[in-house]
C-alpha cells in the first residue's frame, strides 16, 4: 500500500508541475483597469487564447478546441446582458468550455462506433518542443484518462482553480471534485508507472 501512496504522489507532483509550466507559459499581463465598463471585445482580446488552451487540453485538437471556444464566446454574447461582472463571464466561458468539449467527446465516441480509429497528435511542434520528456509523458498519460478525470486535473493544476470552482465549472460537487481528482492521479501514476508497486 505505500508503493501505492508513493506512487500517486509522484504522479501528482508531475501533473502539478507540468500542468503550471504550461500555464505559466500562457501567462499574460493582466489588463489595465479601465474606467470604462469591459467591452465583450476586450474579454476575447484577453481570454480566447486561455480558453483555446484549456479546450485543446480536454479535446486534444486544435481546430476543435477553437470552434468550442467559438461557441462559448458566442453564448457569453447571447447571455452578456445577464452577466453581473467581468468574474461572471469568464466563469460562463469556462463552463461553456467544458460543456463544449464534453459534447464533442461524446460526438467522438459515438463516431468512433461506426468508423475505426487513427492516431493524431493534435499539439502543436511549438508545445511539443517547450516540454521534456518527463512532461510529454504526462500530457500523455492524461490523453488515457476518462474526460472527468482529465477535465478536474486540467482545470485544477492548468485552469489553477480551487474545488469549488472545478465544482462550478463542471456541475459536480466538491466532494465529488475531489474523489475525481484523486484517482485520476492514481490512473496518471499507473499509466506512467506500470507495474511500480503492485
Amino acid at each position: 500500500m505505500a508503493g501505492d501512496v508513493g506512487d500517486s504522489t509522484d504522479a501528482g507532483g508531475a501533473v502539478e508541475q507540468t500542468l503550471t509550466k504550461l500555464r505559466a507559459l500562457d501567462a499574460r499581463p493582466a489588463p489595465a483597469v479601465a474606467a470604462a465598463p469591459r467591452t465583450l471585445a476586450d474579454l476575447y482580446r484577453d481570454h480566447r487564447m486561455r480558453m483555446v488552451r484549456l479546450a485543446v487540453l480536454l479535446v486534444d485538437d486544435p481546430n476543435t478546441a477553437e470552434d468550442v471556444v467559438q461557441e462559448a464566446f458566442a453564448g457569453l454574447h447571447r447571455h452578456w446582458s445577464g452577466l453581473r461582472d467581468e468574474e461572471a463571464a469568464i466563469g460562463y466561458l469556462r463552463a461553456a468550455v467544458v460543456n463544449g468539449s464534453r459534447s464533442v467527446l461524446r460526438r467522438r465516441r459515438t463516431a468512433r462506433d461506426y468508423v475505426p480509429p487513427h492516431q493524431v497528435n493534435a499539439r502543436s511542434a511549438e508545445s511539443l518542443a517547450m516540454l521534456t520528456a518527463e512532461h510529454q509523458a504526462v500530457v500523455d498519460a492524461l490523453a488515457t484518462l476518462p474526460p472527468r478525470q482529465r477535465e478536474v486535473l486540467v482545470l485544477r493544476y492548468y485552469g489553477g482553480l480551487s474545488e469549488a470552482e472545478i465544482a462550478e465549472a463542471t456541475g459536480i460537487t466538491r466532494g465529488t471534485v475531489k474523489s475525481t481528482a484523486s484517482r485520476a492521479l492514481d490512473a496518471v501514476g499507473r499509466v506512467m508507472n506500470p507495474g511500480a508497486g503492485r
